[in-house]
């Protein structure tokens, strides 16, 4: 009897080890998938800047603006391409689907920020909509907040 005991609980042992081995490699994998998801994302963003964005970007900041009218009369399309950009992103970080840790290593927002806050509130003044472009400042005032905690946080 005590051969059935020990054959029963081996079994157990063995397949309590099976069971336990199978979530540790289900949760490396579930890793290793994010790794590459994040991967992935990074290289979108970045390619989507590099072949379109980019070179609106370089004309906006090159560029000297008084007011809304002095951005659609100068570069209306590259304006509404690195805002539209911006704005994407906003969401993104938004919903979730980013965190402002990767954005912040991507981008220099303030610069950014900066540089198309008056066009943003331009077009909302005209509009009269206070949501136009809304992630874009969402994204902004998150990585200040970022930039904020870093500050305190070394001195």
């Amino acid at each position: 009897m005590s051969k059935v005991v020990d054959i029963q609980t081996i079994s157990i042992a063995i397949a309590s080890a099976s069971v336990v081995a199978g979530i540790v490699y289900y949760a490396f994998q579930l890793r290793h998938q994010s790794r590459l998801r994040e991967m992935d994302l990074i290289m979108r963003i970045d390619s989507k800047w590099m072949d379109k964005v980019e070179q609106s970007w370089l004309v906006i900041r090159k560029t000297e603006f008084k007011n809304l009218a002095d951005y659609e009369e100068k570069c209306q399309f590259e304006a509404e391409q690195v805002a539209g950009f911006f704005d994407s992103l906003g969401l993104l970080l938004r919903r979730g689907l980013v965190d402002i840790e990767l954005i912040s290593g991507l981008f220099l927002m303030e610069s950014i920020w900066q540089k198309m806050k008056p066009y943003v509130e331009g077009k909302r003044k005209r509009a009269n909509e206070q949501r136009i472009f809304s992630n874009f400042e969402y994204l902004y005032n998150e990585w200040k907040k970022r930039e904020q905690q870093l500050a305190s946080k070394t001195a």
